[in-house]
């Protein structure tokens, strides 16, 4: 299938103008609410008049909401709504919920659960230590899939034409991410197949170290991750990540145990 420069698929079945809208919905980050139809333009690579457009109907149908005083867009309610079945569909959260709060107080860390969007892993659930100065990430966080711990794994986990595909995707879209961390992907998937997980520093914070274990199975057709990160200064690195990686694959077996994957 032939491809648009910015990895849109050319084909007379694809909603390009449904497609284009999304791609707008998807510019907003946690740290950027707030938008104009110019960052809409450098994000996306549509002319202005597209933009405009597309700003004014998705204001209609109430997924952005015009903020008149800034001249910006804020996402709006029913976004909030789309994603809501999605989370509730998945009865893993709850089965998991329990075995990540406890190993998070036990390593005095974070443990969130994640699929892939894209180039970045979305994160939804996640678990925090009450004890320590363990960072608060919310549902919904992402971080990148070739610069992570829980994308590593999730690239070791897919088959090799799904990860073809999810690479050449972030090569067309992001070629920097491409640029700055696809050399060292051959060496993380090595090292996945010989310990059954995936290490990196932390992304959010570089003091600390985080594991990821993929479940075995598809889960409502997801590649689903767990990741934990613990503080670096815990024990030398290799201690940390082999009892944090081993404790780590106990849960998800624990997950897969009780979800009937096993």
């Amino acid at each position: 299938m032939a491809m648009h420069p910015r990895g849109i698929p050319q084909d007379k079945q694809f909603a390009g103008t449904l497609a284009r809208g999304l791609e707008l919905l998807l510019c907003f980050k946690p740290d950027e609410p707030l938008l104009g139809n110019k960052e809409f333009v450098a994000r996306t690579g549509l002319d202005k008049a597209t933009v405009s457009r597309l700003t004014y109907t998705l204001v209609q149908l109430g997924y952005l909401r015009h903020d008149t005083r800034l001249g910006k867009y804020r996402l709006g309610a029913p976004v909030l709504s789309m994603a809501y079945p999605l989370l509730a569909s998945m009865n893993l959260r709850q089965i998991a919920r329990p075995l990540m709060n406890e190993l998070a107080d036990e390593v005095r860390g974070t443990v969130s659960v994640g699929i892939r969007d894209r180039a970045e892993m979305v994160l939804m659930d996640t678990c925090r230590s009450e004890d320590g100065d363990a960072p608060l990430i919310d549902i919904g966080a992402s971080m990148p899939l070739l610069a992570t711990a829980i994308g590593h794994a999730w690239l070791a986990r897919a088959e090799p034409k799904e990860r073809a595909v999810a690479l050449n995707q972030i090569k067309v879209r992001y070629p920097q991410q491409f640029a700055e961390h696809a050399q060292r992907l051959p060496q993380a998937l090595r090292d996945f197949a010989s310990r059954g997980y995936s290490t990196n520093p932390g992304y959010y914070r570089r003091d600390r170290l985080a594991v990821a274990v993929p479940v075995a199975t598809a889960v409502n057709s997801e590649i689903v991750v767990f990741n934990c990160t613990v503080p670096a200064s815990q024990a030398p690195a290799r201690e940390v990540r082999q009892r944090v990686g081993l404790r780590l694959v106990t849960l998800v077996r624990s997950v897969e145990v009780a979800l009937g994957l096993r």
